[in-house]
């Protein structure tokens, strides 16, 4: 059975703001098995933080005070966006912020597929991780998208299957 290649992409933000990414997490798999993972912090514009975002994350000012800009890490992910199947738990936020980070700093948008693995389980991350035994630090960007990841591995593999059914 030869399984679609994705990638799975979680952001975390600095502020409200989605273009205020600081943390970004990738995870690239190729029937059904992980060949790529992305885990950057990434110094959001002024590397300015609200105590909410900190709260939820626990990134700091001070731990991406010398990390890059967007810009600077966006063309070591770049090929796993472009013209691929982009999976994301609450794919709106993450498309959204990929969007914003790219139109601030005036970077070309690339053609990609989205799919989001919140509608299809219609649960939260947390508690498809806890149900399904995937281990998640949630709001760790990387963590999160391993998670969303397996989530749709897991939906894949069952659009796979044969249909059952009883022919009268």
């Amino acid at each position: 059975m030869s399984l679609e290649p994705f990638s799975a992409l979680d952001f975390e933000t600095a502020t409200w703001n989605p273009a205020s990414v600081c943390q970004v997490g990738i995870v690239r798999f190729e029937d059904g098995k992980v060949v790529e993972k992305i885990n950057r912090l990434i110094q959001p514009p002024k590397n300015e933080y609200f105590y909410k975002n900190i709260e939820i994350h626990g990134i700091k000012p001070e731990n991406t005070l010398d990390a890059p800009l967007f810009e600077e890490v966006w063309f070591d992910f770049k090929h796993l966006i472009e013209d691929q199947v982009v999976v994301a738990h609450n794919a709106n936020f993450d498309v959204n912020c990929l969007r914003s980070s790219l139109a601030f700093y005036d970077i070309a948008q690339p053609d990609f597929e989205v799919r989001c693995t919140r509608v299809i389980y219609r649960r939260g991350l947390a508690y498809l991780s806890k149900k399904y035994k995937i281990p998640l630090t949630h709001h760790n960007a990387y963590s999160d998208a391993f998670a969303c990841g397996q989530l749709y591995l897991m939906h894949l593999k069952r659009q796979a299957l044969p249909k059952t059914g009883t022919l009268f």
